[in-house]
């Protein structure tokens, strides 16, 4: 199991360093993850986080691109990290990934299939399914399939592990990446920092505004 992030189209980004990755591919993101795939991953993170409607000002963005480019991310207590923990059973190759609209903020719905109502959904096109069966878990790739979808069954005590080395992996991207934005990002690296945090510790208050 690993914490991935799905990568936006960043045709002609300029504004820090990235690496090269295929749009709407994926990228794993954990306390090794390449310098060059950090500045991917924030670019993809904060292309995708809609400002929020508070006070604060805009950025003009020809004033200060990289402001304007970074203020949904650094102005929402919301981020939103494209992907979610990848599953990969070694012994058959099936894998078990994020679908659409899904997010690594959404990473605490593992605890729910754990611990609470023991089913858990992770997005669509594909739409993947994790149940709890006793003490095993099925995951199923694509829920959307008439048949023939991809499964993997792992024992809950197993899975319970995976998911807790995938949070701290996610925890280490996070730490990582603050860093990283320290070096790149001087001017922004607090905000960038404390925006990142909220991933793994997502605001769960009412999102009404």
């Amino acid at each position: 199991m690993q914490p991935v992030l799905e990568t936006a189209a960043l045709d002609d980004f300029d504004l820090w360093p990235t690496g090269t990755s295929t749009p709407y591919g994926f990228i794993v993101v954990d306390g090794g993850t390449a310098p060059a795939d950090i500045g991917t991953a924030l670019a993809s993170i904060a292309d995708g986080t809609a400002p929020w409607e508070g006070d604060a000002p805009e950025p003009d963005e020809a004033d200060d691109p990289v402001a304007a480019f970074l203020f949904g991310l650094l102005t929402s207590p919301y981020p939103y990290a494209p992907g979610g923990f990848r599953v990969t059973d070694t012994a058959t190759g099936a894998v078990f990934g994020p679908g659409c609209c899904n997010g690594l903020e959404e990473w605490r719905e593992w605890l729910e299939v754990l611990d609470g109502e023991g089913t858990g959904g992770f997005g669509h096109d594909p739409t993947p399914l994790a149940r709890r069966l006793g003490d095993v878990v099925r995951l199923t790739s694509d829920t959307g399939l008439k048949r023939d979808s991809p499964v993997i069954e792992v024992p809950v005590d197993e899975l319970r592990a995976l998911v807790a080395r995938a949070e701290q992996d996610l925890r280490d991207f996070v730490g990582l990446a603050g860093r990283w934005a320290g070096r790149h990002l001087p001017e922004h690296a607090a905000g960038v920092a404390a925006a990142l945090a909220r991933i793994p510790d997502p605001v769960t208050e009412d999102r009404g505004r």
